[in-house]
């Protein structure tokens, strides 16, 4: 209800983004002042199923036809994810007085989970771990909302997307989309996939609208429901900490996600340069932001999804994948 408040609200005042912004600020300004307050966690495990079908309805036929115009962003990938990583691990380690492993984890530019779990287990500080990657979620996907509204005056509203009821998507369409939805969600965790209940369903979709079996676009209000469950439970993740160390940790999130995104600046204008990709959709595919939260950005923005997405799993997991084993291979000094 008071996330449902906050999107209202935003909407009123023409905050950019207001299913996913109004959310995230009213439910966190609530934590903070006091309120007991749960995170809708079965609804989100309902909804990121949902929000994969809607990636994956983005992947259009003709897709491995753009894959030579995306090699140069997966090249230079692995240097923006270092450069982002080193930056705010001296933010958390010089500036905040963090303790290396959980300055070290802290710093990861994905991740939340996997992070927050793996440092716990090395003999980081759980807390400041998840408050870290909380706070940089919160603060990202605010900055970037703003600075295509304002600075690239592109609508982040929800409005650049036709309006698509539930009834527009025909019987067929709807069963072929639910079924991704439920054989991707549960295949997703069996094979080991970063962000299962995103992932398996995206992939699915992906691949019934490059094959041409059905063309339906994600119901708008089905968007919405997303973003709102998104925004709430990223302001729920705030939920017992004291204020005074959320108001500390929030102004290191600040500094450690301000350089990293201005390494994801420079990295978005050094790709559009050399390979002529859209600046503002390369901006988007290096913000370091959740995967659900930047994919739902892109739908509303109108950006191209499949791009988008696709170099966020490619971020997430190359951070799953090297971050573990770069710290084993570092342990002693850390």
């Amino acid at each position: 209800m008071i996330g449902g408040v906050g999107a209202f609200a935003a909407s009123r005042l023409n905050i950019p983004l207001p299913w996913m912004l109004g959310p995230m600020i009213l439910v966190t300004v609530a934590v903070v002042l006091g309120a007991r307050l749960a995170a809708p966690i079965f609804l989100r495990k309902l909804l990121l199923p949902v929000l994969g079908v809607m990636l994956g309805s983005g992947f259009a036929p003709g897709l491995f036809g753009q894959l030579s115009g995306w090699l140069f962003t997966i090249a230079i990938l692995p240097v923006y994810v270092a450069l982002a990583f080193c930056s705010a691990f001296v933010v958390y380690r010089k500036i905040g007085r963090y303790d290396p492993v959980t300055a070290y984890f802290s710093s990861a530019p994905g991740g939340l989970n996997d992070m927050m779990m793996i440092g716990a287990e090395a003999g980081g500080i759980e807390r400041r771990i998840a408050l870290a990657h909380a706070s940089r979620i919160l603060i990202v996907v605010g900055f970037v909302s703003f600075f295509f509204s304002v600075i690239l005056n592109v609508s982040s509203t929800g409005d650049v997307r036709p309006y698509t009821r539930f009834d527009d998507v025909g019987g067929v369409d709807m069963m072929i989309l639910a079924a991704c939805a439920v054989i991707g969600a549960w295949a997703g965790p069996k094979i080991g996939l970063p962000a299962p209940q995103i992932l398996g369903p995206m992939i699915l979709s992906a691949v019934v609208h490059m094959a041409g079996i059905t063309g339906a676009p994600p119901p708008t209000l089905a968007v919405n429901a997303a973003q709102l469950v998104m925004g709430t439970v990223v302001g729920c993740r705030f939920m017992g900490v004291p204020a005074r160390e959320i108001m500390r940790d929030m102004a290191l999130a600040s500094l450690a996600s301000g350089l990293m995104l201005m390494v994801a600046i420079a990295t978005a204008l050094t790709v559009a340069a050399v390979s002529g990709t859209s600046f503002g959709e390369t901006f988007l595919t290096f913000a370091p932001g959740g995967l659900p939260e930047m994919s739902l950005l892109s739908l509303a923005m109108g950006a191209d999804v499949a791009y988008v997405v696709t170099i966020h799993v490619l971020r997430i997991a190359l951070v799953i994948a090297v971050a573990p084993l770069f710290f084993k291979a570092f342990r002693a000094r850390f």
